[in-house]
């Protein structure tokens, strides 16, 4: 069965108001389709560290969440994948900017889904953070599906 096309409307409100857990960071679905999303986060003081740097929890949150809807592109919004793995590599300070994390599916498995994300600045497009994620399908659906 070939799961329902999704919307980025849809997507928005995944993250915006069924998931407690990404609503925190305030992040915007650009672009979503065949397994890739790219994500808007805009600056938000909350998120600096000392010295004015972003703090890196919310680049691996971004990749994270950027990665979980590209899957969700290709597996419908009912898809129960989870994170099992991420690794990050930290390029570049953000200091104070807007940010673009675009993910992208590269390996889609009957379990496991293997993909990358980027950060960049959002102005400059200068590399900020790479990663590589894992995800597992689990065996209960994570977000209702909505008619």
């Amino acid at each position: 069965m070939t799961p329902s096309p999704v919307t980025l409307a849809q997507l928005q409100a995944v993250i915006s108001g069924e998931s407690s857990f990404a609503r925190f960071f305030g992040f915007r679905v650009e672009a979503a389709e065949g397994g890739e999303c790219t994500l808007f986060i805009p600056f938000n003081p909350q998120f600096e560290r000392p010295g004015g740097i972003v703090n890196g929890v919310l680049l691996m949150a971004a990749a994270d969440v950027a990665m979980w809807l590209a899957i969700k592109t290709l597996r419908g919004l009912e898809d129960p994948s989870v994170t099992i793995n991420m690794h990050t590599s930290f390029l570049r300070s953000a200091r104070q900017e807007d940010i673009r994390c675009q993910a992208r599916v590269l390996r889609e498995g009957g379990r496991l889904s293997h993909g990358t994300a980027e950060c960049r600045a959002a102005a400059s497009g200068e590399l900020l953070t790479e990663h590589s994620l894992t995800y597992m399908r689990t065996g209960q659906p994570t977000v209702p599906t909505t008619s």
